[in-house]
């Protein structure tokens, strides 16, 4: 009985220690957050809503807030369905050619991702498509995709396919069976899919360097260039919310696909 549970706590020791050293930095930024000094300091002297205050007040992180939201929510509507069709396309398909575009789908989340935004950057150079909200939503579709296609691949494999085929032979076309009777029964992985699918392109940094500017830089952009010129507190103020904000639409994403199972 001693020797079986020794393991246990070794392993339980193990993971509580990894998941401390994942979230030091989140439990670092957060007091940050709320100093009252003008300088990043850790513990904080006194705490203060100075810097939401100073986020909250301030029109060019506004407008890079709206900038950002606005791509999440672009690229929601594009990545979601396109994911979920491809998705379908894969989970029923059996020929190689099928299995070769999932590889070339996930590709984003492979590649690493300086060698897609320098990429990127060429392409959008001789297209025009620097610093124009087209370009950001295309790249921030192709980064989301990924993540539409697991989640809804995931949520099809569990799904009982004799039904969309009971309901084809009953007279309804594969696009109203898919509607009609698998959709309702996947919606919470398509959920998850673009729950995520928002987070990435909310939270993308490089490829904004890179093709982002103007009237559509990104808050992420906006964040990166404060830090170069000067370590606001501000900044830990918009960490903190950015990082609760994804966590609480996980922990949606998360509850959806419980009830769902």
């Amino acid at each position: 009985m001693k020797t079986s549970l020794l393991p246990r706590l070794a392993f339980g020791l193990v993971v509580g220690l990894v998941l401390i050293y994942l979230m030091l930095p989140v439990l670092i930024i957060v007091p940050m957050s709320f100093s009252s000094t003008r300088f990043l300091t850790f513990p904080p002297p006194a705490l203060s809503l100075r810097w939401y205050a100073e986020y909250f007040g301030s029109p060019n992180w506004m407008q890079g807030t709206r900038m950002s939201l606005m791509l999440g929510v672009l690229t929601v509507l594009i990545a979601t369905p396109l994911g979920t069709a491809a998705a379908y396309a894969i989970s029923n398909a059996q020929n190689r050619l099928m299995r070769s575009l999932h590889m070339v789908l996930m590709l984003p989340l492979i590649v690493p991702i300086i060698i897609v935004a320098i990429g990127i950057f060429f392409v959008y150079a001789k297209l025009g498509l620097i610093q124009t909200l087209t370009g950001l939503v295309l790249a921030n579709v192709m980064l989301g995709l990924p993540y539409v296609i697991t989640s809804v691949v995931a949520g099809l494999q569990s799904f009982d396919k004799t039904q969309e085929m009971v309901a084809r032979s009953l007279g309804m076309n594969r696009l109203r069976a898919f509607l009609t009777v698998t959709l309702p029964q996947i919606k919470a992985s398509v959920f998850a899919g673009a729950v995520f699918a928002f987070i990435s392109a909310i939270d993308e940094t490089i490829i904004a360097l890179f093709v982002s500017g103007g009237q559509y830089q990104t808050l992420t952009k906006r964040m990166f260039t404060a830090l170069r010129d000067e370590i606001d507190p501000t900044i830990a103020s918009i960490s903190t919310l950015l990082t609760a904000a994804s966590f609480l639409l996980v922990l949606l994403a998360m509850s959806g696909q419980k009830k769902e199972a």
